[in-house]
């Protein structure tokens, strides 16, 4: 993992956002002129399509003669669908994804500089810019950030005697045993929601791993998957599993499974995400009581979040027939009233200036949020190998909470690191 230059809370404090990172066609369309491209976004909530279709059309109506079709994924099929575009030279002009580096190495997108203007390169915040670069060239386009801390369950801590959220592991094992024998009407709630199935088990691994001095690399910035804190951190989750102190399965639990169901008041305490409000809370129940804290660490001490960026990549296509098109719808999509409403309708972090400084409301919130990032640690998406790690990490790490070995399981991944190097 790496971390975060020092002093991004005083790059941020303008970032804080309110939340509550024409229709298209799926294939095809592009045409001779290269004035029509095609859009592949990420899948955030039910809102994220109806925002990109208003844009779209507003952008079209802006720019006679272009267009955009629309597709939009979820992202438990984002890393299959992107793959068989790829295999099958069918990429988009312009994907919303969450790496970029394996294209730029591949030499199959326009560097930054090339995708948008002078003006769009110098509203984004240092920080993200700095992690959206291969071999010191900026590929990708920040476009959303998000950071985690932990989130509990004030009704349910009450009801097990806990007055405060736990600090260090220990505090975490003790706190889930007291809740394990609290229930509602004879229902038991689930202790700790712990997800570590496909959708995204490498930020659970990682919010867990960093925190006990372990991650994805060393210092050198070689693979350090299988190295003896990360073992550590498995064999912890690992006891409070068989323990009967997180939700059944945890190997095959989804993110956005425990995501709903600490919403429905059902679970004790997760490692929750800055969009948690908007997109699972208060759909579900706004006057849920429940709290925000650092994200516990073995010792107790040090406390890291994860910092999540997600990108814009573009494309070359046709001997780049396509640039001019990209630039426009580009430039359009970070345009400070477009960027800001896209945040404000998922509820993520800004990574530009601008669209920060057009929604500043509901600091209460989001501050620790952005607090937090000082202190936070990225995967290393500005390497290309990544890519596989990641797979290899969603399909089994899981296992080594269930059925696996938990150092058989990281030195596999070990294995898959260094061979796709």
């Amino acid at each position: 993992m790496r971390r975060n230059p020092v002093g991004i809370c005083a790059a941020l404090t303008l970032t804080l956002v309110l939340a509550g990172c024409g229709k298209g066609g799926s294939a095809g369309g592009d045409d001779s002129s290269g004035k029509t491209i095609r859009f592949v976004a990420a899948k955030y909530d039910d809102d994220t399509q109806p925002y990109w279709e208003d844009l779209i059309k507003d952008f079209e109506a802006r720019n006679p003669g272009y267009k955009v079709n629309l597709e939009v994924v979820d992202w438990e099929q984002m890393d299959s669908k992107v793959k068989t575009y790829i295999q099958t030279k069918q990429q988009p002009d312009v994907l919303n994804y969450n790496k970029f580096s394996d294209f730029a190495r591949d030499g199959l997108v326009y560097s930054a500089h090339e995708a948008v203007s002078p003006q769009v390169l110098g509203d984004f915040l240092p920080v993200f810019a700095d992690n959206a670069k291969y071999k010191d060239v900026q590929y990708g386009l920040p476009f959303i950030s998000s950071a985690r801390l932990f989130f509990y369950n004030k009704d349910i801590f009450a009801k097990a005697g806990i007055s405060e959220p736990p600090s260090s592991w220990a505090e975490v094992e003790a706190d889930a045993k007291k809740i394990k024998k609290v229930g509602s009407g004879g229902a038991k709630y689930i202790p700790l929601g712990l997800p570590l199935g496909p959708e995204e088990a490498q930020a659970e691994f990682s919010i867990w791993a960093m925190n006990n001095g372990g991650g994805w690399v060393d210092g050198s910035g070689n693979w350090a998957i299988d190295q003896p804190a990360n073992v550590r951190t498995l064999d912890y989750l690992r006891k409070l599993t068989k323990a009967g102190l997180t939700q059944p399965n945890p190997e095959t639990t989804n993110r956005k499974d425990v995501f709903n169901q600490f919403a429905q008041g059902k679970i004790g305490m997760i490692n929750g995400a800055v969009f948690m409000r908007k997109g699972f809370i208060d759909p579900v129940a706004k006057k849920l009581n429940y709290g925000v804290a650092a994200l516990p660490s073995e010792d107790g001490g040090t406390h890291h979040t994860l910092g999540v960026q997600d990108y814009l990549v573009a494309f070359k296509k046709d001997g780049g027939k396509n640039r001019t098109s990209v630039n426009k719808f580009l430039d359009f999509v970070y345009q400070k009233d477009n960027a800001s409403k896209f945040l404000s309708t998922e509820g993520f972090l800004s990574v530009t200036k601008s669209a920060g400084e057009a929604l500043s409301s509901d600091a209460a919130y989001y501050k620790p949020f952005v607090d937090a990032l000082d202190n936070a640690e990225f995967a290393p998406t500005d390497n290309p190998r990544w890519v596989a790690v990641d797979g290899a990490v969603k399909q089994r790490i899981g296992t080594a909470v269930s059925s696996g070995d938990p150092e058989k399981v990281l030195a596999e991944i070990q294995r898959t690191a260094e061979k796709n190097g």
